[in-house]
């Protein structure tokens, strides 16, 4: 965006300025709607209080008429009531003429209080953002602040402007909804009526059941009836039977109690037999433990002499275990030193037989004229073999 000369920019700042000034005056001039609306609705509450006041006294009034004329039995002039009820007349009227004047002037009032608040929000509105510009051409020598407003006033009017239209989308689908719910409710009419109907139908048939119910319920009494004979017959039996049972039982307990004492006496005479074998063998016990323990000291008498005999030949056998072991180790030493001097001999025998052979072969020392002669020896064999080989070239030609 260009910017704007100075001189362009104060000729525009003071346009702006008078603009403000002329804003601020608007705000001054339009009247204050707050202290109105605040009268108008306590005068009218002033007026309904004063209205139910005059009313609980008509109210009272009658009450105290009505209880004279039936304590003293006396008839009550009819002008007085009339004149009672042609006030409280009167002064209903004029409740409901105040209600409803004090209605429209309120929400007259609240129209118009509305207009004046979103009219001052806007003046307001406008005259910031053109004091923002003023400040911005003062500055900068640019008007960037307002078009950046404008854009916002923009985006906020297609918002609105988009609020309207699903307004309006869902206030044509409260209309379809509505007829929906018309049909819906056609549909209930028609399923009432003939639920009605079944209901008339099913009373009938309650009716046809209960005279047949009332005619089973005879049936039943009379079937009942002779089941609880038939059951009193069966439990008289059962009575009788299970007394038989009760006797039988009872014969049989004294039975049983007659064979427990007989049981109990010869358990009683057992016990005592017992108890007398039980003292015999206590005695016999202690006599074969005193028995017992006298062997029981012999043994340990004996004990103790075996420990000491053995303890005597322990030391004998140490002392000739020492002795065995010396023999040992002397016998062993002489055996070793008769290997060693076995070993030792044997070794110089071979190397004795090693020096010999090494002389003989070397032909050293004594061995000397062995080599003479067998040099001859190889000389006279090598002679032959070509005297051979030389007759054999001979006799081949």
């Amino acid at each position: 965006m260009e910017k704007f000369t100075h001189l362009e920019a104060l000729l525009f700042t003071a346009v702006l300025e008078s603009c403000v000034d002329q804003l601020s005056i608007l705000g001054y001039i339009m009247p204050v709607s707050y202290e109105g609306k605040t009268d108008l609705s306590h005068t009218g509450i002033q007026e309904i209080k004063e209205i139910i006041e005059t009313q609980k006294e008509l109210d009272i009034n009658y009450q105290e008429l009505m209880s004279a004329r039936q304590g003293s039995g006396e008839t009550v002039t009819s002008m007085s009531l009339k004149s009672i009820e042609h006030k409280q007349l009167g002064k209903t009227e004029d409740l409901k003429s105040t209600h409803h004047l004090s209605n429209r002037a309120m929400k007259h009032s609240a129209l118009s209080v509305e207009k004046l608040r979103k009219i001052q929000a806007d003046r307001q509105y406008a005259s910031d953002v053109i004091t923002v510009t003023m400040k911005n051409m003062q500055e900068s020598g640019t008007f960037n602040s307002l078009t950046e407003a404008n854009e916002r006033e923009k985006a906020k009017k297609s918002k609105f402007h988009d609020i309207l239209i699903r307004s309006e989308e869902g206030k044509k689908e409260i209309k379809s909804l509505e007829k929906q719910l018309q049909d819906v409710k056609k549909q209930t009419e028609i399923e009432l009526q003939n639920r009605d109907n079944m209901i008339v139908y099913l009373k009938d048939k309650l009716q046809e059941m209960k005279a047949k119910t009332n005619v089973e319920i005879c049936y039943m009494k009379k079937s009942t009836d002779l089941q609880v004979h038939q059951t009193q017959k069966k439990c008289s039996n059962a009575e009788n039977i299970l007394d038989k049972e009760i006797q039988k039982l009872r014969s049989k307990t004294d039975e049983e109690i007659r064979v427990h004492m007989e049981i109990e006496n010869f358990l009683r005479q057992y016990h005592k037999i017992v108890e007398e074998k039980l003292e015999c063998w206590v005695d016999k016990y202690e006599n074969d433990t005193d028995a017992k323990d006298e062997e029981l000291d012999a043994l340990k008498a004996s004990k103790a002499n075996n420990l000491e005999m053995l303890q005597r030949l322990a030391k004998e056998c140490q002392m000739f275990e020492e002795a065995i072991i010396s023999d040992r180790a002397e016998k062993k030493a002489k055996r070793r030193q008769l290997e060693q001097d076995a070993l030792e001999l044997k070794s110089i025998l071979k190397l004795q037989a090693w020096w010999r052979g090494t002389m003989v072969r070397r032909n050293l020392g004594p061995y000397q004229a062995l080599r003479k002669i067998r040099e001859k020896q190889l000389s006279k064999q090598k002679e032959k073999g070509k005297k051979e080989k030389s007759g054999a070239k001979k006799k081949t030609r």
